[in-house]
């Protein structure tokens, strides 16, 4: 059944006034034909028409149009916000499209079809069929070398990353290493350099021949592009300066994981320091 018989047949009086996952058609349509396009070319800036949202731009618009442009009635949605189920713009947005698309919510990162977060990758390795929509603040990965957006358009087109390989290693001469922390850039398909999004370095790993599809929206500075499933994504190192990701010097406090990204919690009591992992679903099944 077509989404528009489905309108037809099913949809209730709470969706009366206006369509349904709140985008009107044809700006699905222009999303949807820039993510195949950013698909077909993985790591390529989409450019796209940004529409207005209810919520403000920063706050996830990029990627919660990608959401409504996608989903349909079956899908089961979790929105997570650096990890967590349960922060307020985690719920608002899985609030916002529950009630405009009337689809089921769930924190189980294995049961839910669509995936929107902000600032993480969920631990558990996600499988095929299953899409992650990653919230971009700033997509241009050269931004930090160079800040005409027709000169790094040039760039892209001509590969030419000598200024990204300098800042990287006037970084590693000032500090001793790589010191970026996150949104660590990344070569896709040994072509473009693409910002993973302010992700930490943690979870670069996990785009690399990953078995789901990963979109990256930026509603501010109007850009789509995509990672499909098992494509190569490595991220910039030197021979003698190799990526590294975190290390945690304990486990969790709660589930005492050793191999999950690790938030600091300081006590406003005494000052003490405990650990607690990100992902609040993968910690939930750990402690169950």
């Amino acid at each position: 059944m077509n989404l528009q018989a489905w309108r037809t047949q099913h949809q209730s009086e709470s969706l009366h006034g206006y369509n349904f996952a709140f985008l009107d058609d044809s700006a699905k349509k222009e999303i949807r034909r820039s993510l195949l396009k950013a698909v077909a070319i993985p790591g390529y800036q989409v450019p796209f028409s940004s529409q207005e949202m209810p919520v403000a731009r920063g706050w996830g618009t990029g990627g919660l149009q990608i959401t409504l442009s996608l989903i349909l009635p079956e899908d089961i949605l979790k929105v997570i916000d650096q990890g967590c189920d349960d922060s307020v713009n985690a719920v608002n947005i899985k609030k916002f499209v529950a009630k405009v698309a009337e689809v089921n919510s769930t924190t189980d990162t294995q049961a839910a079809t669509l995936i929107q977060t902000r600032h993480r990758i969920p631990e558990e390795p996600m499988s095929e069929g299953q899409i992650l929509v990653l919230q971009v603040p700033y997509p241009e990965a050269l931004r930090e070398v160079e800040p005409s957006e027709l000169e790094t358009r040039r760039m892209h087109a001509e590969g030419d990353y000598a200024r990204m390989w300098l800042y990287l290693y006037e970084d590693i001469v000032r500090y001793g290493e790589i010191s970026i922390s996150y949104r660590y850039p990344v070569t896709v398909n040994d072509h473009y350099i693409m910002d993973p999004s302010p992700i930490p370095r943690w979870d670069v790993p996990k785009l690399h021949m990953s078995e789901h599809l990963s979109l990256f929206g930026a509603g501010r500075e109007k850009r789509i592009y995509a990672i499909p499933p098992y494509t190569r994504v490595e991220p910039l190192e030197f021979e003698d300066h190799k990526f590294r990701i975190e290390q945690f010097p304990v486990a969790c406090s709660r589930c005492g994981s050793c191999n999950s990204y690790l938030d600091e919690i300081i006590s406003d009591v005494d000052g003490s320091r405990q650990y607690f992992c990100s992902d609040t679903d993968y910690c939930d099944k750990r402690c169950a």
